[in-house]
């Protein structure tokens, strides 16, 4: 996905050097850019998709700007650029929209890594309203009163909201991302029917009602197949998500995403372990993985962002 962006740093070095990061790996290209949030307005940013914007500005800073663009009707995501420790600064921010950040000194490698992530992220909420809107037009052209533009509103609500939560744990866009989000649904739909979301079948039953949901038809081989693919792809990914949440916390204890998500997703203790490896330079993983008490926590971190806002 080709992305426009504009820059809010009042360093012309950082500025210069992000700009030649997006140009140089074709992610997109910078429309805009100024040296304080004070002059800029929602007029400048018709056209932009991303906002990059240091938290430390004088006169007006990122938490400001970010209010103040919000209010003026600005929808994007803000990327905030940040060498700031202080944790109560940080978690402000990300309370005020911030989706990701950018730790400075700027690093080339985790500069693209974090824009690829949000162009994922902004690809796939693009695909799902487009998957909405589809249904809507079919719903007004079979005219199926029962079928409510409600329900896909909340349809999408869910999703969207998981994209976003996916994003924050740096695996939106990875392989098994589809895989995770059909299982945030059906766990929606069962909790709907009046069932308790910690009572779940073994994995394999689980995947397997979420496959002979799908519409696809499968005989009893291929079905196995898919069994088996889907089981490798959701692993896969919840092994991301526990080697990212522990990379951070190694980097930076005090960090809110850490310290909100490591506990709720993973057995803390696996993640102090997790962090130990990776401090030794290990890249493989001796940790046990509960892949249940993953998907039940991060379905009801989902439920709990949509309460939220």
């Amino acid at each position: 996905m080709y992305l426009r962006f504009f820059l809010i740093e009042d360093d012309p070095v950082v500025r210069r050097m992000l700009e030649k990061i997006i140009t140089d790996s074709g992610l997109g290209k910078v429309i805009g850019q100024a040296d304080d949030g004070i002059n800029v307005s929602i007029d400048q940013l018709k056209n932009v998709d991303v906002i990059l914007i240091d938290l430390l500005m004088p006169r007006l800073d990122g938490i400001q700007t970010m209010k103040k663009l919000r209010s003026e009707g600005f929808p994007g995501p803000f990327i905030m650029i940040s060498q700031v420790e202080n944790k109560e600064m940080v978690g402000e921010a990300y309370l005020q929209g911030v989706d990701t950040y950018i730790q400075k000194p700027i690093n080339k490698y985790e500069v693209v890594s974090v824009l690829k992530r949000v162009a994922n992220h902004l690809a796939l909420s693009s695909s799902l309203i487009s998957i909405r809107n589809l249904l809507e037009v079919m719903d007004d052209k079979d005219q199926q009163p029962f079928l409510k533009a409600s329900t896909y509103s909340a349809k999408h609500s869910i999703e969207e909201k998981a994209c976003h939560l996916l994003l924050t744990l740096g695996i939106a866009g990875e392989t098994g991302t589809s895989d995770i989000l059909a299982v945030i649904k059906w766990l929606e739909a069962r909790e709907q029917n009046g069932k308790n979301i910690h009572d779940l079948p073994q994995l394999k039953d689980l995947y397997k009602q979420i496959l002979l949901q799908s519409g696809n038809h499968f005989d009893e081989e291929s079905l196995q197949k898919e069994l088996r693919a889907m089981e490798q792809r959701i692993r896969r990914i919840v092994l991301q998500t526990f080697t990212n949440l522990a990379s951070i916390g190694l980097t930076d204890y005090t960090n809110p995403n850490f310290e909100h998500y490591a506990p709720r997703l993973f057995d803390f203790e696996e993640i102090r372990q997790r962090m130990e490896e990776l401090k030794n330079g290990e890249k493989t993983t001796k940790c046990r993985l509960s892949i249940k008490k993953f998907i039940t926590a991060l379905y009801l971190e989902t439920k709990e962002e949509m309460n939220f806002h």
